[in-house]
């Protein structure tokens, strides 16, 4: 299952980060800066590269308008 933030590999071993997601394609922006619409099964999530990646916020942080 994809998500959009995921990190992707393309079948030749080029990277990716998925923008958009529909049934059966993903909206990619490439390492590369290149954007295209993928087909899901030409793709493959990189785990450790998303967890990375992922914007994490500390629990204890407050937000100026709150």
């Amino acid at each position: 299952m994809f998500h959009i933030g995921d990190c992707v590999v393309y079948t030749d071993g080029t990277r990716g980060i998925v923008l958009e997601v529909t049934a059966d394609r993903c909206h990619v922006l490439w390492e590369d800066y290149f954007v295209s619409w993928e087909k899901k099964e030409l793709l493959k999530v990189d785990e450790e590269l998303t967890k990375k990646q992922t914007i994490r916020v500390s629990s204890h942080v407050s937000h100026p308008l709150s």
